[in-house]
């Protein structure tokens, strides 16, 4: 935690213009603190690597203290809570993003430590498949307890915030403006709920204006956060893509669920495909294989319990096949079995959270 001066004076660091938060760390780590920074020459920060006369010449003690007054008056009031970036509390993949936010502010009750974090973004103006599409993949990854990070925007974004609720998962809106106010109103009514298990994060002041760059620009910390992003549906151009190119640019993993050729809302994401810059994503096994990740199993004796679980007829099929080849491929197991690929990919990645299968490289299914 920041002293109450020190908090003064990064607030102060943060207001200041062309700056930006990748110079800012710079200077931190060179001089020491915020307040040393305003208090040393000029002469002497233009000796720190990549720190040039532009971006000091805004660089105003007098004119960004009197505007970090009121702000730290605002959290103080408020009992706004906030991160900065070298405390433990600072999320830790967030961290390693050169240009994350050196101080950003939150509200609700936040875990994201030890936490499978993916983010879900796309158009504002979902079509049913794109809604429902999303809401099936949250609820088929609620067994592995991610969390689930968006923007809090119509469409994809708010899509994601409920089905992550009706999950019983921790969801976190990146904000675009202060945590004085909410975007779009008529969310409002989500407020309570999603910080009773997550809540928002944004760097933005309270006085801050709406802004379209602010948009673009907290799409940073929507991919900073989480080790994968995921386009459920985007026009040719739109700011899921930005946050798609963000993610890779952090060397994240991206997934993209295709379309139709014809479908407006599907042509950013089959570029993405197209373009070698995101995963193909059908369903959750892919993200699931992808990812590496692993129902986290609390039984000590799992052999013991796989006796006692039940399956479906079509499940029992399948194990029925698996049994005999030990471990075969998806394509092969749907054909066997006499079921559609897209249903057995379904039933494989059910026997998984129950438990029974394990996926393995090259879409090869064995029985555990």
């Amino acid at each position: 935690m920041l002293s109450q001066k020190e908090l003064l004076y990064t607030l102060a660091l943060q207001r200041t213009p062309n700056l930006g938060d990748t110079s800012a760390k710079k200077l931190l780590r060179a001089v020491g603190s915020a307040e040393a920074i305003f208090k040393e020459k000029k002469h002497n920060l233009l000796k720190v690597d990549g720190i040039g006369t532009f971006k000091l010449k805004d660089l105003n003690e007098n004119q960004q203290l009197t505007e970090a007054e009121a702000e730290l008056r605002f959290i103080e009031e408020e009992k706004i809570k906030y991160s900065y970036f070298l405390d433990k509390t600072y999320p830790e993949r967030l961290k390693h993003c050169l240009d994350g936010p050196i101080l950003f502010f939150h509200s609700g009750n936040i875990d994201l430590k030890n936490k499978k974090i993916i983010s879900i973004v796309g158009t504002r103006k979902a079509t049913t498949y794109g809604s429902v599409l999303c809401q099936q993949l949250i609820e088929k990854l609620a067994p592995l307890n991610p969390v689930i990070v968006s923007g809090f925007a119509y469409g994809v974004d708010i899509t994601a915030h409920k089905a992550a609720m009706d999950n019983g998962l921790q969801t976190v809106a990146c904000l675009a403006h202060g945590l004085n106010q909410i975007y779009p109103k008529v969310h409002k009514k989500y407020v309570a709920n999603m910080e009773k298990n997550g809540g928002f994060i944004t760097e933005f002041w309270s006085d801050d204006p709406f802004d379209r760059n602010n948009f673009l620009k907290r799409n940073r910390i929507i991919a900073g956060l989480s080790e994968a992003t995921i386009v459920i549906e985007s026009a040719e151009k739109g700011g899921s893509l930005v946050t798609a190119d963000i993610a890779n640019s952090y060397n994240r993993e991206v997934f993209a669920v295709p379309g139709r050729s014809t479908d407006k809302q599907s042509q950013g994401c089959n570029n993405l495909i197209k373009t070698q810059q995101a995963h193909l994503l059908t369903n959750a096994a892919d993200l699931i294989y992808q990812l590496g990740w692993e129902v986290e199993d609390k039984d000590k004796t799992p052999q013991q319990t796989q006796l006692f679980v039940e399956l479906t007829e079509e499940e029992k099929k399948v194990y029925r096949f698996l049994k005999e080849k030990d471990k075969e491929l998806l394509d092969i197991i749907a054909l066997e079995c006499q079921i559609p690929t897209f249903k057995a990919a379904t039933i494989l990645l059910n026997m998984e959270l129950k438990g029974v299968v394990r996926p393995l490289p090259g879409k090869l299914f064995q029985l555990i």
